[in-house]
């Protein structure tokens, strides 16, 4: 009997474990906007954890990077390597690859696995990666060179894993959005289709030459093309010049050409692309909003006891999975948390409540921890004295910021003056002192680890830059002699280098302060964009390494002969490409690839470009920088402009979510609130009459002594996650549910979804 109680005791624990380890999964796949179905058995749970650990992301990451890196070092390469050597590393990539999915294989239920798109295209791109190998490096070996066509599909490893889905959402949206801007894009081609005929008949037989002596507006096709980049107003006036010397009237069929298509078929492209976007988005942040909401309910459902009427989670249950989703939560922020969750400290958190936990996780909380100076200890009289309280309070007040920020601006005029002057020398030394006692009477004033705190970041870039001016000073004045490694060269790069001191006046400019703040805030939605590009730019730099390799070449300045003068290439002999020294745009290896996509994303002259390189080729590879064109500049760029707008407007405009006034109302009610202005280098300032344990003599209060000496304030809409980011865009025009829809049901959301049977939806509708 005593062994089968303890064996049922047994089980008990177990399976209390296991359901909060369960619950844990499911506020963290809330928390982080995963949407992984996976199995609840004990094992494939710890599975999935370790699934999700930062070490097997971080490894997934690397390889996907040295996958990428490849084409640095394969031909045509800026650092050539071995084929075997590249193949080697390729194959152990894929490995890599293969074994990532294995063991998402192992979590989540077949049935599901084998429906999932991503899954098909990693097993179908390794499998194809490998064949081209082998094919590729048989040729090789009998000296036949083939295309290595599989590095095109490398980006689908980058889109495809979990650990990208910001990335492989965008790549949804834009391809949902497709349709949608197919009919304006057709409106638009053959709008310019009518121009091309008017220009054909209006300039085709007047004998009008360009001015490298080329028939002008003769060629169906060309015309289109130069219409076509005169939409970009890359060729104007150039393109106009010819008809306009000959009768200045026929400027008219121009100016109404650019004011159609540049100015209102553009427009309309950016409203169309963005708007059709935003829903699509919109859509898929809903899913994410209920799937969210989903888990929360399943979590709550496996900790839930019934106390009188309602199912709770009981405190210590709460506690034990805060703690196993953020392992490195401080205690103190664990205490403020559990009293938001916890209203009336009834020991239990209602279902609400408890549903709002991933949400809370996801604001940024900044504990502040008072902490005695360690001189304090050392010597509390010297510490304490008067002379010691006024130098700490001359260094906490505003003025002394002013006027450091007053001698960087000093100093960035005297280093932009003549250096040989003795005078400039001398003044030099000035500052650098200056700089030392700033730091030193900081760290004689703030709490030394406080200071250098993990997130003090503008301490550290200060407190670098004065020692290695203060090294490179001092190695000037004595390495005299060093000719051959001239100290003065150290000594100019440190001298760049302190002017960056400068963004500290920057940043303790008020409103300054909040736009780097607000950039800084929206910094992941705008790597989610950088994927995209990167993704795109990879692919057409491969595709253009093997259509355009060697047929450009860059030769130094100073050479005159006849290749120089034709980047290599006769047949761009009186080319604009070759007049204007274009040779180093060519796509000889990865690198170069990647500048010349850079400079057709900016635009202007493209059409030189892609003239040069349809030249050297054929005329249809002019296709090739259309088709960039479209998909960078008018698709990506178009979305990438108006969302960052839009993302920008959210940080920084609007007011605090439902959640942050929910924690700012606790910090305030249990009296260990503070304002980003009371924080200095990282040191509360304003709180400086305190006991040991941080807080004033005369307080009591239990509230607050159970939060341990520590501070808080909110990190101004300060995301943890891009999700939060984009669902605080949309949370206005998405209601709430109870209960939510179904898995089933949420997976299935359909943008005409978007507006669910809601009389605030209709109404916003």
């Amino acid at each position: 009997m005593q062994l089968g109680s303890k064996l049922a005791s047994y089980n008990l624990i177990s399976f209390m474990v296991h359901d909060l380890l369960l619950a844990a999964a499911y506020v963290s796949d809330a928390q982080y906007s995963r949407n992984v179905p996976f199995e609840t058995s004990p094992q494939t749970i710890r599975l999935y954890y370790f699934y999700n650990h930062w070490t097997m992301r971080a490894a997934t990451n690397f390889f996907i990077f040295v996958d990428l890196s490849l084409a640095l070092f394969e031909e045509p390469a800026l650092f050539p390597l071995p084929f075997l050597a590249t193949s080697i590393a390729e194959v152990l990539c894929l490995t890599a690859f293969f074994g990532r999915l294995i063991h998402f294989a192992k979590v989540t239920p077949q049935t599901v696995f084998w429906k999932d798109t991503k899954n098909i295209c990693i097993m179908v791109t390794i499998v194809l990666t490998l064949v081209d190998l082998i094919v590729y490096g048989s040729l090789e070996a009998i000296n036949i060179h083939s295309v290595r066509w599989s590095r095109a599909l490398r980006p689908v490893f980058l889109i495809n894993f979990p650990e990208s889905r910001q990335i492989r959402r965008a790549f949804r949206s834009i391809r949902n959005t497709l349709p949608d801007i197919l009919y304006v894009f057709l409106l638009f081609m053959f709008n310019m289709l009518i121009f091309s005929l008017m220009a054909l008949k209006l300039f085709g037989d007047r004998g009008l030459k360009t001015v490298e002596g080329s028939p002008y507006f003769t060629n169906i096709l060309e015309i289109i093309f130069d219409l076509y980049v005169l939409v970009t107003t890359a060729n104007s006036p150039d393109v106009m010049m010819p008809a306009y010397d000959f009768n200045r009237w026929y400027s008219l069929y121009f100016i109404t050409y650019i004011i159609i298509n540049t100015y209102i078929f553009m427009s309309v492209f950016l409203a169309v692309v963005y708007n059709n976007y935003r829903k699509h988005l919109k859509n898929e942040i809903r899913k994410l909003v209920y799937l969210k909401h989903y888990k929360m309910v399943e979590a709550f459902n496996l900790l839930k006891v019934k106390v009188g009427a309602e199912f709770v989670v009981k405190e210590a249950e709460w506690r034990r999975l805060t703690k196993v989703v953020v392992p490195d939560i401080s205690s103190s922020h664990l205490e403020l948390l559990l009293r938001i969750s916890d209203e009336g400290q009834k020991g239990h958190v209602d279902k609400t409540n408890f549903l709002r936990l991933a949400d809370l996780l996801n604001i940024q909380v900044i504990t502040i921890s008072v902490r005695r100076h360690p001189l304090e200890a050392w010597m509390p009289r010297v510490y304490k004295s008067s002379v010691s309280l006024f130098i700490q309070k001359v260094v906490q007040h505003r003025i002394f910021v002013w006027i450091y920020d007053a001698i960087i601006l000093l100093n960035a005029i005297f280093i932009a003056l003549d250096e040989k002057n003795p005078f400039i020398s001398y003044a030099e030394w000035l500052f650098l002192s200056l700089y030392v006692i700033e730091i030193l009477l900081k760290l004689y004033t703030y709490e030394p680890k406080a200071y250098f705190g993990r997130k003090q970041f503008w301490n550290w870039f200060d407190t670098l830059i004065i020692i290695a001016a203060l090294v490179a000073t001092v190695a000037n004045a004595t390495i005299q002699s060093a000719r051959k490694y001239n100290s003065q060269q150290i000594l100019d790069i440190v001298l760049v280098l302190r002017i960056l001191r400068l963004l500290r006046v920057i940043i303790s400019i008020q409103r300054f302060r909040v736009i780097v703040t607000t950039l800084i805030n929206i910094g992941p939605t705008i790597l989610t964009f950088g994927g995209l590009v990167l993704v795109v730019y990879y692919t057409f730099a491969i595709i253009g390494m093997e259509v355009f390799q060697g047929k450009v070449r860059f030769f130094d300045p100073n050479v005159t002969t006849p290749d120089a003068l034709v980047c290599g290439n006769p047949a761009l002999k009186d080319a604009a490409f070759a007049r204007d020294r274009y040779c180093k745009n060519n796509f000889n290896d990865l690198a170069a690839s990647f500048v010349v996509l850079i400079e057709l994303t900016v635009v202007n002259q493209w059409h030189i470009i892609a003239e040069g390189f349809s030249l050297v080729t054929h005329p249809t590879a002019k296709l090739y920088f259309i088709f960039f064109h479209i998909v960078v500049v008018i698709l990506i760029v178009n979305i990438f402009i108006a969302f960052i707008l839009e993302a920008f407007f959210v940080a920084y405009s609007l007011d605090k979510s439902d959640i942050e006034t929910a924690i700012e109302r606790k910090i305030q009610e249990l009296g260990v609130g503070v304002q980003e202005e009371e924080v200095q280098d990282g040191e509360l300032i304003d709180h400086m009459d305190t006991n040991d344990n941080g807080f004033n003599e005369d307080d009591g209060d239990q509230k607050r002594k159970a939060l341990k000496g520590s501070y808080f304030r909110i990190a101004s809409k300060k995301y943890k996650t891009v999700d939060a980011l984009l669902q605080r865009m949309f949370e206005s025009e998405i209601a709430p549910e109870d209960d939510g829809p179904s898995l089933d049901e949420i997976l299935s959301f359909s943008p005409s979804d978007i507006y669910p049977k809601n009389p605030n939806f209709e109404n916003s509708a």
